[in-house]
C-alpha cells in the first residue's frame, strides 16, 4: 500500500500527474483546453506538486542574509550558498523558541518544510527550528548573552561585594526537593548551627523557572528588613546538563542578581559548570556545599579564637601590672626617694653658705671704702682747702649713697636669685615626681582593672547569647514548640515521608515530654498524608 512513498507518507513527484491535472487535493479539475490556464491555477498546480514530491521535513544549511524581524515577531531571511538563495520564513510561535540571536553572515541549519507563497508565486522555506552550524544553539546563546551583559558592566569586579564574616541570617533560593538544599542546610548546621537559614523554594529548570528565581531575589531584597535582615543570599541548584541549568543563564536572573542589595553567592551545578549567574554574582561557589562553606565560619574555630584572645588579654594585663610593680620597686629603692627632706636640707645649707659669703664680701667692701675715705680725710686735713674739701665731701657722700644703694640692690638681687633657686629646687623635688608617678600608676591600674572586667563581661554576654542561640536552634526546642520526630524502631531511621513506611512497621515518635511507640496498621498509609 505504501510502496513508492517517502518517509512522510507522500507519493513521489510525477510530472505526468501534473499534465493530467491530478496534482493533488488542492489542484483544480482539468480544463477542457489543457494548454490555457490561469496564473492562480498554475501556482496551485506547482504547490500541489511540491507538496506531493517534497519531504515533510527538510534540514537546509546556508548563510543568513537580509534578516528582518518586524513588530509581529516573525523572522524573514534568506539562506544562501555560493550558487543559490532560498527565501525563508519563521513564524513567531517558532521564533520564540530560538535561544541564540540570528545575525547576517551566520551559518545555520534550518529545519522545516518547503511550500509556495501563492500571492507572489514563489516557493519559500518555512523554518520551524534553527541551529547554528558547528556549535550548539544553547552554547551560542550563552556566549552571545555573556558578551552582551559583560559590555553592560554586569561582570565588573569593582562592583562585587565581600561576604560578611559572621552572617546572622542566610536566604537560600533553590528547589526544596533537590539534593542542593539538603547539602546547604547540613553544611551550615555542621559548621555554624547558630546561623538562621531561610529557604525559598522555586523551580530551577523548565519554562518559567528563570522568572521564579528572579522574582524570589527581588522579593527577598524588598522584605529583608521585615525578615529581620538577610546578610547573604545563596542562589543555585545541583548539577545537570546545559539545558537543565539554562534558567541560571537567563537575562532576568542575571539582572535580578545585579540589582540585589544583598551579597549573592551563585552555586550552580558542579565545579566544571559555569553560568551567567556565576559571572554576575558577588562570589561564585563550585557546588552548593562549597557555597555553604564560604558563607559561614566554623563556630568551633571562632570560639577557639575568642579563647585565645582572652588568654592574650590576661597575659598582657598581667605583664603590664608586673612591669609597673617592678618600676615602683626601683623607684622606692632610689636614694632621693628614701630621704627627700635630707636633699632639701643640703640645698638650704648651700644657700646659707652663699648668703654668708655675700655678707662677708659686703663687709669687706664697706671696710675698704671706709679706709679710703679716712685716707682722703687725712690728705684733706693736711691740704686744708675749704672749698675743695666741701666738694670732696659732697662727692664722697654721693658715692657712699650710690655704693650703699648698689650694695643693697646687689644683696637683694642675690637673695631673690637664691630664693628663686630654692623654689625651683623645691618644684623639681623627687617627692612631687614620685607622687605624680604614684597617681598615674594608680590610674593605670584602675583603667586596666576596669578594661579587664569590661572585656570579661562582654565575652560572658557574647557566650551567653551564643548559648541561647544554640539552645533555640536545638531539636529539643523544636520539640517543645509542638513538633515531633518519628523514627523506625528498627534501624533508627527518621521517617520524612508517609511513603517510607509500610504496614507492620514499628515506629517511635519522640515528643517534648516522652516517646510514643506505634505500629503501622493501614497499608494505604501514604494516601492518608496526601
Amino acid at each position: 500500500m505504501n510502496r513508492g512513498r517517502d518517509s512522510s507518507g507522500r507519493l513521489p513527484f510525477d510530472p505526468g500527474r501534473v499534465k493530467a491535472g491530478a496534482g493533488g487535493a488542492d489542484t483544480p479539475p482539468a480544463k477542457s483546453n489543457a494548454s490555457v490556464i490561469t496564473v492562480s491555477e498554475l501556482t496551485r498546480m506547482v504547490k500541489g506538486a511540491l507538496a506531493s514530491a517534497m519531504p515533510g521535513t527538510l534540514s537546509v544549511v546556508g548563510e543568513i542574509s537580509n534578516l528582518s524581524r518586524p513588530a509581529g515577531g516573525h523572522l524573514y531571511f534568506t539562506l544562501k550558498d555560493a550558487a543559490s538563495e532560498l527565501r525563508c520564513v519563521m513564524w513567531r510561535s517558532s521564533a520564540g523558541d530560538v535561544k541564540f540571536k540570528p545575525v547576517d553572515g551566520m551559518e545555520i541549519v534550518a529545519t522545516g518544510s518547503v511550500d509556495v507563497y501563492e500571492p507572489r508565486g514563489q516557493y519559500q522555506f518555512y523554518a520551524r527550528r534553527l541551529e547554528p552550524r558547528g556549535v550548539g544553539a544553547l552554547e551560542l546563546a550563552f556566549q552571545q548573552r555573556k558578551e552582551k551583559l559583560g559590555k553592560e558592566g554586569l561582570f565588573d569586579p569593582a562592583r562585587k561585594r565581600p561576604l560578611p564574616a559572621f552572617p546572622r541570617r542566610i536566604a537560600v533560593i533553590t528547589s526544596t526537593t533537590g539534593a542542593a538544599v539538603r547539602d546547604i542546610l547540613q553544611t551550615i548546621a555542621r559548621r555554624c548551627p547558630v546561623v538562621e537559614v531561610l529557604v525559598f523554594g522555586v523551580r530551577v529548570q523548565g519554562d518559567g523557572a528563570a522568572d521564579e528565581i528572579a522574582d524570589a531575589i527581588r522579593r527577598i531584597n524588598a522584605s529583608s528588613e521585615r525578615l529581620g535582615g538577610v546578610d547573604v543570599l545563596i542562589v543555585g541548584r545541583g548539577g545537570g546538563s546545559l539545558e537543565d541549568l539554562w534558567a541560571f543563564n537567563e537575562e532576568a536572573v542575571a539582572r535580578a542578581i545585579y540589582q540585589s542589595t544583598i551579597p549573592v553567592v551563585s552555586a550552580v551545578g558542579h565545579e566544571v559548570d559555569f553560568s551567567i549567574a556565576d559571572f554576575v554574582a558577588d562570589v561564585r561557589a563550585a557546588t552548593p556545599t562549597a557555597a555553604a562553606e564560604l558563607v559561614v565560619p566554623m563556630l568551633a574555630d571562632v570560639l577557639d579564637g575568642l579563647d585565645a584572645l582572652g588568654q592574650r588579654l590576661r597575659r598582657s594585663t598581667s605583664r603590664i601590672v608586673n612591669d609597673c610593680r617592678a618600676r615602683l620597686a626601683v623607684l622606692q629603692k632610689a636614694e632621693w626617694f628614701r630621704d627627700p627632706v635630707g636633699r632639701i636640707h643640703q640645698y638650704q645649707q648651700q644657700i646659707d653658705e652663699v648668703v654668708g659669703r655675700l655678707r662677708l664680701a659686703e663687709s669687706r667692701l664697706f671696710a675698704a671704702r671706709r679706709t679710703t675715705l679716712h685716707q682722703m680725710e687725712m690728705r684733706l686735713s693736711r691740704v686744708r682747702p675749704e672749698a675743695q674739701l666741701a666738694r670732696r665731701r659732697e662727692r664722697l657722700a654721693r658715692i657712699e649713697q650710690r655704693l650703699t644703694i648698689a650694695a643693697i640692690t646687689n644683696l637683694r638681687r642675690e637673695d631673690s636669685r637664691w630664693c628663686d633657686l630654692a623654689g625651683r629646687l623645691l618644684s623639681v623635688s623627687p617627692i612631687a615626681a614620685v607622687e605624680r608617678h604614684r597617681i598615674a600608676l594608680t590610674q593605670y591600674l584602675h583603667r586596666l582593672s576596669r578594661g579587664a572586667q569590661r572585656a570579661h563581661a562582654d565575652a560572658a554576654r557574647w557566650l551567653e547569647t551564643l548559648e541561647k542561640r544554640l539552645q533555640a536552634g536545638s531539636h529539643e526546642a523544636v520539640l517543645k514548640r509542638g513538633f515531633s520526630i518519628t523514627r523506625r524502631i528498627r534501624g533508627r531511621a527518621v521517617v520524612r515521608s508517609a511513603k517510607e513506611v509500610r504496614e507492620g512497621d514499628r515506629l517511635e515518635t519522640q515528643t517534648a515530654d516522652g516517646v510514643i511507640t506505634s505500629r503501622v496498621s493501614d497499608a494505604n498509609q501514604a494516601e492518608l498524608f496526601e
